[in-house]
């Protein structure tokens, strides 16, 4: 029988189910303050680049392969190309919206819609708006609202914080646009989004957040992780992202974990639905987000699930045959607590 090799996002992932356990040294234990003191001396910005290339050629293929079982995901219903308005890096990025059948029609009449605003993973280094298509599908027939996946700007060709910035814009722009097209904006779980989108007169908003990687710092391993990332990558994910040298790593900014319990109060909104996979190296991480999330003073419903014997992005698996395993059932289950969240009152 044929070794079935794990990927995410169409990219393979390493065993570490039966290697060695490995015992932190003193220096692995010390508090990383600075870029420097995660990710060493990094490679020059033009190597940086080159392999971003590579690596986004090879997730094309990856995710090329993703969308050909059926059913097939939509494509997106139209884009729209908005400037930079936070940043200090200015430039422009893409939304992608996917909208649900007799949107058009309703549009003329006022009708407004709910809507998910989705961002990507990709450790802020690889990944498109469109690679989450497939849970696209089920949000529109099942919730009947509108998905806005955002195309940010990605490193190494721009660092922290500008993913986290237009992240943010794309949230103004569709609290303050709402009427053309009909949107009722759908915050992102990330407190540095919703923070600096802090301005939002809404405070109605679910959350639906996979964790596939807070913020491109070192992750915390889990004693029962079977796959993980090769550290070739997740080093260019930190090299890229994690930028000048000098950066500080305690902003919130970069995490959430790093944020307050009174932030995280003020910044996130009342439901938070949290899936983690039980073969992620963000695993433990991401647990112990949730259960904070839980407890007082933030007090958040959390609706939260690990998602066993599966790795990182398992739902991106790059098999033409099929969906990945089960990924559809999730995201039902998904859309259903996204469903009794919109139709409150």
């Amino acid at each position: 029988m044929a070794k079935v090799i794990p990927t995410a996002d169409g990219i393979p992932v390493v065993n570490l189910a039966n290697s060695a356990p490995h015992h932190p040294t003193e220096a692995e234990t010390k508090p990383l303050e600075t870029a420097h003191d995660a990710v060493g001396p990094a490679p020059s910005r033009w190597w940086l680049r080159a392999s971003a290339a590579w690596w986004r050629g090879l997730q094309t293929i990856g995710m090329t392969l993703h969308f050909i079982p059926a059913e097939r995901p939509p494509s997106p219903s139209f884009t729209k190309t908005i400037p930079s308005t936070i940043s200090k890096s200015k430039g422009e990025f893409t939304l992608q919206f996917y909208t649900p059948k007799g949107y058009n029609k309703a549009a003329k009449t006022g009708e407004e819609y709910p809507a998910l605003v989705n961002f990507h993973g990709g450790g802020f280094f690889l990944g498109n708006a469109t690679d989450d298509a497939r849970f696209a599908r089920f949000v529109l027939d099942k919730c009947n609202a509108v998905f806005v996946s955002v195309d940010y700007r990605l490193s190494p060709e721009n660092p922290f914080p500008v993913a986290v910035e237009d992240a943010a814009d794309a949230l103004l722009y569709l609290i303050r646009n709402r009427a053309r097209p009909p949107h009722r904006p759908l915050q992102n779980w990330q407190y540095l989004a919703s923070q600096r989108a802090a301005t939002s007169p809404s405070r109605r908003p679910c959350v639906w957040p996979t964790i596939s990687g807070n913020s491109g710092l070192q992750a915390s391993m889990s004693p029962n992780i079977a796959f993980t990332l090769p550290d070739n990558l997740t080093s260019l994910f930190d090299a890229s992202y994690l930028h000048p040298p000098d950066l500080k790593l305690a902003t919130p900014y970069l995490s959430p974990t790093k944020a307050t319990d009174e932030q995280l109060a003020e910044a996130l909104p009342e439901t938070v639905i949290f899936y983690t996979c039980e073969w992620d190296m963000l695993l433990q991480e991401g647990e112990e987000l949730a259960k904070r999330l839980k407890r007082a003073p933030i007090s958040r419903d959390v609706r939260y699930k690990m998602i066993k014997g599966v790795p990182h992005a398992w739902d991106k698996s790059p098999d033409p045959t099929k969906p990945a395993e089960f990924s559809e059932d999730l995201y039902r289950e998904c859309c259903e607590h996204l469903r009794e969240v919109f139709e409150k009152p």
